[in-house]
């Protein structure tokens, strides 16, 4: 098994500093560029817990995980999240990261709305993105997504619920709660989509889902699948819920490293 160094850095941006970590195994070639990882609406690079390793280990290539602004162990957001903010990662945060780390080519892997964050950043930078992998994207806003929302809004108004959460990301822990609960559930974000977006997604994609995914459909693979203009392959973990790197990591894992090797294989070709 590749020996694997770990690397944190801080990514200044206009708004705040952000906390990236990166994984990198002795045997990185580096030509394709590392794994990007997005991470979901209340996640950070903590909770990805130990797969970002295994992935650079299963892969052999390096991996880099960030905490969004507001998030982990990054700066505090200075105010709210507006309707656009997971197309507008791409040009803003994403490109500060690519900047400072030297970061050219990428593959782009995101986990439910970072899955979102992970086509808008395949679909801004053609060239440069060499592969897109999602992991229980949401597509556009179902009425099963908003039903799981509303259903945890309940769960974490419980006593010491919120505390799970402060564990991750400090006194920024309610902030990150209401930026998920309050941005899908409003009026304005009823209309959203990805539909344009994914348009303009060019690299072969990998779009794996949960069969029991509570905050999302099979729809939502399928649109993915369907609408980027790649070649496309939808992997469905039937016994799965929302978390599949978690709930089924060995799978994930294999997945995406076959699906990694056939790529190279294309490009080689």
């Amino acid at each position: 098994m590749a020996s694997i160094s770990t690397h944190e850095h801080s990514i200044y941006t206009d708004q705040g500093r952000l906390y990236a970590k990166e994984w990198r195994p002795a045997t990185d070639a580096g030509e394709a560029g590392p794994i990007v990882l997005f991470h979901d609406s209340l996640g950070c690079v903590e909770l990805w817990r130990d797969f970002p390793e295994r992935l650079a280990h299963t892969t052999g290539r390096c991996v880099v995980a960030y905490d969004r602004l507001g998030f982990g162990r990054s700066d505090r957001h200075p105010g709210r999240l507006d309707g656009g903010f997971v197309h507008d990662e791409a040009r803003g945060a994403f490109s500060a990261l690519r900047e400072q780390l030297k970061i050219r080519r990428f593959i782009a892997f995101g986990h439910s709305v970072g899955g979102g964050m992970a086509i808008g950043c395949a679909a801004s930078f053609i060239e440069d993105c060499t592969g897109l992998i999602t992991e229980s994207a949401q597509a556009f806003v179902e009425d099963r997504t908003l039903l799981g929302i509303r259903a945890a809004q309940q769960s974490f108004a419980e006593p010491g619920q919120l505390e799970r959460l402060q564990k991750y990301h400090g006194d920024k822990a309610a902030w990150v709660l209401s930026a998920w609960i309050d941005t899908w559930l409003a009026p304005g974000f009823a209309d959203w989509n990805l539909d344009e977006t994914l348009g303009r997604v060019r690299c072969p994609s990998l779009v794996i889902h949960g069969g029991h995914d509570e905050f999302g459909s099979l729809l939502h693979p399928q649109r993915i699948a369907d609408l980027a203009q790649g070649p496309a392959i939808a992997r469905i973990l039937q016994e799965c819920g929302h978390v599949p790197h978690r709930e089924a990591a060995e799978a994930v894992l294999e997945i995406v490293d076959h699906w990694l090797d056939a790529s190279d294989e294309r490009t080689v070709s």
